[in-house]
Order: C-alpha cells, then sequence, then structure tokens
C-alpha cells in the first residue's frame, strides 16, 4: 500500500492508503465505521478479496476516529465522516489512475456513508457493499446494545463511554452524534440504489441487527442479495466470520 496525506475541506490531515493493479477491472473505496481504522482485520480480508480480483483498492482514516487522520473521536458524526468521503473521492478524481464508476464499500456507519454517497451520484458508482450498515438514526435507537437504558444515560449526561481504542486510550463519544444521525434515512432514497448491493451482517450484531439490514434490503430495487454470518458480532472477529466474510465478497466480485 503507498500511502499519503491529503486535506478535507476543514484543512485537517487525512491519511489515506491505496495500491493499484496493473490493468485493473476496476476501483474500489473502502471505508471503516465510527471509531474505526483502514487496517481492522475485517476489512483487510474485504481488500484482500478486491485486491486478488484485480482490483485497485483505495482506503482511508476519517477524521474524529482512531487512525491516523486529525480530530477527536468525541466529535464524530455522520457528517463528518460523509464529508471525509467526499473529500477523499474528489481528491481521488485528479490522479491519472481514477476510474468510474466504481464500487463503494463500507462498515456500519462507513456503510451508512457509502450509501449515501451512491443515492447522491448514484452514476459514479458501479456496486455498493454496506456492511453491518447503520440503516437510519431511527433504528438506530432501537438497537440491541441499548435495551439496557444507556441511550437515555448518553442524552441525559450528553457523552458516553463506548470503549478503548487500540492505544488504550477511553473513547467517550458526545451526544451531538445521535443528534446528528437523526438526520439520516438510507431507506428513504432507496430507490437511487439501483447498481448491484451485497449487504452482510452478524447473527449477533446488538448495533446494527440483521432485522436493520432486511428494512433496507426490502427497498432495494435492483440486483441485490443479503447474508447473515451465524455466531458473528458486528466487526466479524472471529476467524471462520472472516473467511466467511471473504468467501462472500469474493463471490460477489466476480459477478460485476
Amino acid at each position: 500500500m503507498e500511502k499519503v496525506t491529503i486535506h478535507n475541506r476543514k484543512g485537517e490531515n487525512v491519511v489515506v492508503e491505496f495500491k493499484l493493479n496493473e490493468n485493473p477491472k476496476g476501483l474500489v473505496f473502502v471505508m471503516h465505521g465510527l471509531g474505526g481504522f483502514k487496517e481492522q482485520s475485517h476489512l483487510q480480508v474485504i481488500v484482500d478479496a478486491f485486491l486478488e480480483e484485480n482490483y485497485s483498492v483505495v482506503r482511508f482514516d476519517t477524521t474524529n476516529s482512531v487512525g491516523e487522520s486529525d480530530g477527536d473521536y468525541f466529535n464524530a458524526t455522520v457528517t463528518n465522516y460523509y464529508e471525509d468521503l467526499e473529500d477523499l473521492i474528489d481528491w481521488t478524481n485528479g490522479q491519472s489512475w481514477y476510474e468510474e464508476p466504481f464500487v463503494l464499500v463500507g462498515h456500519s456507519l462507513g456503510g451508512m456513508c457509502v450509501s449515501l454517497f451512491a443515492q447522491k451520484h448514484p452514476e459514479k458508482v458501479k456496486a455498493l457493499a454496506p456492511i453491518a450498515s447503520v440503516i437510519s438514526g431511527e433504528l438506530s435507537t432501537h438497537a440491541p446494545r441499548y435495551e439496557d437504558g444507556s441511550l437515555i444515560t448518553w442524552e441525559k449526561e450528553g457523552k458516553m463511554l463506548r470503549g478503548e481504542s487500540p492505544t488504550k486510550q477511553q473513547m467517550w463519544l458526545a451526544w451531538h452524534h445521535m443528534e446528528d444521525r437523526m438526520h439520516y434515512d438510507l431507506t428513504k432514497d432507496a430507490n437511487k440504489l439501483t447498481m448491484p448491493v451485497l449487504l452482510v451482517v452478524g447473527d449477533k450484531d446488538i448495533s446494527t441487527p440483521p432485522e436493520h439490514q432486511k428494512a433496507l434490503f426490502d427497498v432495494l430495487p435492483g440486483k441485490k442479495e443479503i447474508h447473515v454470518i451465524k455466531g458473528s458480532k458486528h466487526t466479524f472477529k472471529g476467524d471462520e466470520h472472516k473467511t466467511e466474510l471473504k468467501k462472500y465478497f469474493t463471490n460477489w466480485i466476480t459477478t460485476l
């Protein structure tokens, strides 16, 4: 992978990696989710699947996450992640190896962002894979992870501890994140997603469960497929889950 640093519309550093294949079949952008980073293992198997099928691959760290780009996770929003995706694609458009239409892949919040881009620019997108995607702000509030009442506590206190970063730092997220997320709903303009769409989710996912994915799947108008990986949680951590994830991607890529 070749690594470069670009600047988003706010002047912040965004770290990008890309690998180019000779005579590629196409170009794919791969995007992490909330608090994720470009080298996560479940994303790497997707990257490998595309590289092995002779695609050129671009991946990046959004700002306000835990990767190499600028910003503070506390301030992360759908809007800032989406804008970084737009800015990355704009930068790529200036490179000699850019091509359209391209493939978009995103996990979780990244899945929402790539889908929003595809709804806004369907002519640019060859195929779309929102994996364990956030579907809407409203559905998010009904996710099993909040059955313990933590969503109410989050709103009351204005912030929530979401875990630890790879460097063992506590990750607090502002309630503004949920206020921003409530502005988005992929099902509303799903009719614009006429390109082939691949959905994959774990049956133990308590953040973006299978029933959320089905809500989007049911209103997609074009060629579509959905797979539920038994025993997998949100980030497909088990080796057997990642193997199954890669299989679904490899099979799907060969149909594009």
